[in-house]
């Protein structure tokens, strides 16, 4: 009878320990076994953040490349200027939600603008034309608006238009989207944030397009690299 006592306890006793492992060893052909909380649970994938394996770039000449490489170097230098407007955006958007009375709204709204200006134009007054036009893109890929109508919702519709105006002695459209399933140029600034982002160059960002970078380059296969 002692026996048989010493042996229920020697099995429970083993059941409480193994109950106290983390993870169980495990290998190729084996399940991925978690005791939690004296629970088991058992895991037949593991979660990964999705990733992109990158085509090797090809150019059909040196012109290509070299203007490959100088949009790459103008889209990683506007990008975080991209990115702060969107996060202003949404802090905005945040805040004036839970202000009702249309007067503090308004009111607010100015304060914000007048910040957002201090914090961007002396930034914003060294860009290049075409440095410009590439935020302008981005602006709309990280807010789905265009610059236009950022500022026409900001301050009125008379600003916006004058912006605008100004912009066009730059030659630069505040209306302009960013399209990267219809236009090649867009395409390939996606392609240059996707490998920044998988690099650590830049930190990641969403677009809140709707667009799958997969499909993007199948569509434009081998004309990745060629610039037009």
């Amino acid at each position: 009878m002692e026996k048989r006592i010493l042996f229920l306890v020697f099995c429970i006793a083993t059941l409480f320990a193994s109950a106290q492992l983390k993870e169980q060893p495990m290998d190729s052909l084996t399940e991925k076994l978690i005791i939690i909380e004296g629970d088991s649970i058992m895991y037949h994938s593991i979660p990964l953040d999705e990733v992109y394996v990158f085509s090797k770039l090809k150019f059909s000449t040196y012109n290509d490349k070299l203007r490959y490489y100088i949009l790459r170097r103008k889209t990683i230098k506007v990008f975080p200027y991209a990115k702060l407007a969107a996060e202003r955006l949404s802090e905005l958007n945040d805040s004036l939600s839970s202000i009702k009375k249309p007067r503090k709204r308004k009111k607010y709204t100015k304060e914000v603008q007048k910040y957002i200006e201090g914090e961007f134009s002396d930034e914003l007054k060294k860009l290049t034309r075409t440095e410009g036009q590439i935020l302008v893109k981005l602006i709309y890929r990280q807010t789905g608006n265009t610059a236009f109508g950022l500022v026409k919702e900001l301050r009125s519709g008379w600003r916006a238009f004058w912006y605008n105006t100004t912009a066009k002695m730059f030659n630069i459209s505040l209306k302009e989207e960013y399209r990267p399933d219809l236009i090649h140029e867009d395409y390939l600034i996606e392609d240059i944030l996707q490998r920044a982002f998988a690099a650590g160059r830049l930190e990641r960002q969403n677009s809140v397009l709707d667009f799958n970078y997969m499909d993007l380059e199948n569509k434009w296969g081998s004309a990745s690299t060629k610039m037009e």
